[in-house]
C-alpha cells in the first residue's frame, strides 16, 4: 500500500528566495523540531549556470524505527520552483510525498527570518543567467557566483514553506509590495480587516480563495465573506466550500448582489416594518433595531405575501453587510458582523399566527444559508409571557453557533448589571427603552384591512418577485437534452451563455443549421415531445437529422461537472438557426487496466434518476454593439473553444470563450 500526501497551501510575505535562504538553516539539525536529529548529505548536483540545485538527503528522526526516511529536494531558481520526493528505506509500505511545497510550520520559516533580519540580511537576489562569452574569467566568475547562489539556498529549504504565490510566478515577475491590496496575507492586512487569525485558519483562507481563483473566474468573494463561510463550519474547508457554492448559486439565480440598487421596498413595508438601523454597539458593530412585539406580522403577510417580507429581509442584510465594511474603516479593525436588538414589549398570541410562523421560519431557514456568521449578538428586551411558546417553534431552525449569540431579557431586567449598558451606549440607548436617543425605527402598528391582497394576488405577486431573474430552469434526462434555438440574421453577431450545473454532469454542444427546426409536438411522444418529465425539457433537433448533413457542429463538446458554472460566447460565421444544446453526460466505462477515479465514482453515485439539471442564461449582441460591449472585452478570453483553435489556425479566431466554473462538493 502507498500512502500519498498532499501538504497544505501555504504563502508568504516574503519572496521566493529569502524564504529558501531561511529555510536553509533548518539543516543539518532543526531545534524547533525536537523529533528532527539530524540529517546527512548523501548526494549533490549542481549545473553549472546555478539554477538547478539537487540535494538527497537522510534523515534522522527521535522515534522507533529501525531507520530514516529518504529525501531528494529538487531547487529551480530559474522557475523558482521547489520539488521534493520523500520515502522510507525499510519499510514495504512505502511513504511517497511528491509535492512543489511541503512545510510543517510557518513559525519555523518565521523564526530563521528573523535570524536573517538580526544579522541584517533582508534581501537575497534572484538567479540570473550566467553572463555568455569568450573570456574564461568570466566564466569562472559565473561559476563562482553560481555556487555562491546555490549555497545561500540550497534544497533543504524545500522540506517546508513555500508560498503558493512563489510558486505560480515562475516568469520572474515582481512580487506585491507587502502592504498593497494584491498582498492579501500581509500581517498589517490580516490584522485590520480580518482580525486574529491561527496560521492554520490563515492556511485555510488561502487554500479556499485559490481554489475560487482556480474555478470561479471573475467572481471572487472578498476574503470577509469566505472566512464568514469558514469559520460557520469551524474552519472544515469542504464543508465550507459546499455552503459557500450553493449560496453563491442562490445570489446569482436571484441577483441579491445588486437588490439595494434595483429594489424598492413597497410603502407597506415603509410604514409598518418596525425596524431600522441604529448607530453601532460598544464594539463598533452596526446596530439594527426591530420592534417585533409592535409588528403586525398577520397584516403585513396578508398585505405583500411571504416573498416580498423575504426580499425586504435580504435587503437589511446586504445593507448590514455594507455596514460593516465601512465600520471597518471608521474604526480601523475589522467590524464584520452587527448585533440586533429586538423589542418584545406587546408581543402576543397573534403573533404566532401560523401563517405567520411559516414566513419567519423561511428567512430563518434562508438567512441562515446564506448570510452566516454575520450576527455578532442579537440582545432580546422585554420577553413576555408568550415568548417561550414562539421560542420553542423557532429554536430548532437556528444554528447552535448564532443560539450561542442570544441574551434574552425578562422585564426590565435589560436596565439592570449585566443588561443593555454592558453593550451600548447609553447615548444612544433607544427612548422607548427608557433612553435619551430619538429612534426614527417606524412604530409599526396594524396594517389597514382595506390593504390586504386576496390569496390569488398574492400567489400572482409573489411568482412575479421571484421570476424576476435573467435565468431560466431546464432538466436534462438521459437520452433527452435540453435545446433551445437563437436565429441569427447578421453573421458576426455573439451568442452569449452563462449557465450553472445544478445537479449532474452534462455535456454542452453548439450546432449551426441552415434550416430551422420544427417546434416541440407535445402532443406526441416523438423526438420533439419529451417536456412531460421535468414540465422544462425541449429537444429540437429531429431523430432523423444526420450530423454533418442537416447541421453541423460549431463548438467542441464541453464537460460540465455538478455545481460548475459557465460563461462564454460564440462569435457566428453564418447567419442561420444555432442549437444550444445540454446533454446528459454518461461515464465512460473505466479501461481494465486502469482503477476508477474516487471523484468519478463519487460522481456516479451522486447522480441518481438519469436526470440532470441546468439553470441557464443566452443572450446575442449584434455584431455592431460586440466590441463596445463588456461582454466582448470578457469573451476575449479564450478558454473553451478547442474546435476553433484547430479550424481556424490560418485566419483569425471566430469563437471564444471564458469559463468560470465552481463545485458544490
Amino acid at each position: 500500500m502507498v500512502q500519498k500526501y498532499q501538504s497544505p497551501v501555504r504563502v508568504y510575505k516574503h519572496p521566493f528566495e529569502l524564504i529558501m535562504a531561511a529555510y536553509e538553516r533548518r539543516f543539518p539539525t532543526c531545534p524547533l523540531i525536537p523529533m528532527f536529529v539530524d540529517s546527512d548529505t548523501v548526494s549533490e548536483f549542481k549545473s553549472e549556470d546555478g539554477a538547478i540545485h539537487v540535494i538527497e538527503r537522510r534523515c534522522k528522526l527521535d522515534i522507533d524505527a529501525p531507520r530514516l526516511l529518504k529525501k531528494k529536494n529538487s531547487l529551480n531558481s530559474r522557475e523558482r520552483t521547489l520539488h521534493i520526493e520523500a520515502h522510507n528505506e525499510t519499510f514495504s509500505n512505502r511513504v511517497i510525498i511528491n509535492e512543489h511545497c511541503c512545510y510543517t510550520g510557518k513559525e519555523i520559516i518565521e523564526y530563521y527570518l528573523r535570524q536573517l533580519e538580526d544579522e541584517g540580511i533582508t534581501y537575497v537576489p534572484r538567479w540570473t543567467p550566467p553572463a555568455l562569452g569568450p573570456s574564461s574569467e568570466t566564466s569562472a566568475s559565473s561559476k563562482n557566483q553560481a555556487v555562491s547562489t546555490a549555497a545561500i539556498v540550497p534544497d533543504a529549504t524545500l522540506k517546508e514553506g513555500l508560498s503558493g504565490e512563489a510558486l505560480s510566478n515562475p516568469s520572474g515577475a515582481p512580487e506585491p509590495v507587502v502592504g498593497t491590496p494584491d498582498d492579501k496575507l500581509d500581517a498589517d492586512y490580516i490584522k485590520r480587516y480580518l482580525g486574529d487569525l491561527t496560521p492554520l485558519q490563515e492556511s485555510c483562507l488561502i487554500r479556499l480563495r485559490q481554489w475560487l481563483q482556480e474555478t470561479h473566474k471573475g467572481k471572487i468573494p472578498k476574503d470577509e465573506h469566505i472566512l464568514r463561510f469558514l469559520r460557520a463550519r469551524d474552519f472544515n474547508i469542504d464543508k465550507a466550500r459546499e455552503i459557500m457554492c450553493q449560496s453563491l448559486t442562490w445570489r446569482k439565480q436571484h441577483q441579491v448582489d445588486y437588490i439595494l440598487d434595483t429594489w424598492t421596498p413597497p410603502q407597506v413595508l415603509q410604514d409598518y416594518y418596525a425596524g431600522g438601523w441604529h448607530h453601532h454597539d460598544k464594539d463598533g458593530r452596526p446596530l439594527y433595531v426591530l420592534r417585533l412585539g409592535q409588528m403586525d406580522t398577520k397584516g403585513l403577510v396578508r398585505a405583500l405575501g411571504e416573498e416580498a417580507l423575504l426580499r425586504y429581509v435580504l435587503s437589511i442584510n446586504e445593507e448590514g453587510l455594507r455596514r460593516c465594511e465601512e465600520n471597518t474603516k471608521v474604526f480601523g479593525r475589522p467590524i464584520s458582523s452587527w448585533t440586533c436588538l429586538v423589542d418584545l414589549e406587546g408581543l402576543n398570541m397573534r403573533h404566532l399566527w401560523r401563517p405567520g410562523v411559516k414566513a419567519l421560519l423561511r428567512i430563518i431557514e434562508v438567512v441562515e444559508a446564506n448570510y452566516p456568521e454575520t450576527l455578532g449578538r442579537l440582545l432580546i428586551l422585554r420577553a413576555p409571557r408568550v415568548f417561550p411558546v414562539l421560542w420553542t417553534l423557532v429554536s430548532p431552525f437556528i444554528d447552535d453557533n448564532t443560539r450561542r449569540k442570544f441574551l434574552i431579557y425578562a422585564g426590565n431586567d435589560y436596565q439592570g448589571p449585566g443588561g443593555l449598558l454592558d453593550y451600548i451606549d447609553k447615548e444612544i440607548i433607544p427612548d422607548f427603552l427608557s433612553g435619551e436617543c430619538m429612534c426614527e425605527v417606524p412604530e409599526g402598528g396594524l396594517v389597514p384591512k382595506s390593504l390586504y391582497r386576496t390569496a390569488e394576488e398574492l400567489e400572482n405577486e409573489d411568482l412575479k418577485l421571484w421570476t424576476e431573474t435573467i435565468y431560466q430552469s431546464a432538466s436534462v434526462f438521459k437520452g433527452a437534452p435540453h435545446e433551445i434555438l437563437i436565429q441569427i440574421v447578421d453573421a458576426s453577431s455573439v451568442i452569449t451563455w452563462d449557465f450553472d450545473v445544478c445537479k449532474g454532469d452534462i455535456v454542452f454542444n453548439i450546432y449551426h443549421s441552415k434550416r430551422s427546426p420544427q417546434p416541440p409536438k407535445k402532443d406526441s411522444l416523438g423526438a420533439h415531445s419529451i417536456t412531460s418529465p421535468g414540465g422544462n425539457n425541449v429537444q429540437l433537433i429531429d431523430k432523423v437529422w444526420q450530423l454533418g448533413r442537416d447541421y453541423s457542429m460549431v463548438e467542441s463538446p464541453l464537460i460540465c461537472k455538478e455545481g460548475e458554472s459557465v460563461q462564454g460566447s460564440h462569435v457566428t460565421r453564418w447567419p442561420g438557426f444555432y442549437i444550444l444544446q445540454w446533454r446528459f453526460h454518461s461515464m465512460p466505462a473505466c479501461a481494465a487496466t486502469n482503477l476508477p477515479r474516487v471523484d468519478d465514482v463519487l460522481a456516479s453515485l451522486q447522480v441518481s434518476s438519469h436526470k440532470c439539471k441546468v439553470m441557464y442564461y443566452t443572450e446575442v449582441i449584434g455584431s455592431e454593439d460586440f466590441r463596445g460591449s463588456m461582454t466582448s472585452l470578457e469573451s476575449s478570453h479564450s478558454g473553451f473553444s478547442q474546435l476553433s483553435a484547430a479550424t481556424t489556425s490560418s485566419s483569425q479566431s471566430h469563437s471564444s470563450s471564458m469559463i468560470s466554473r465552481w463545485r458544490f462538493c
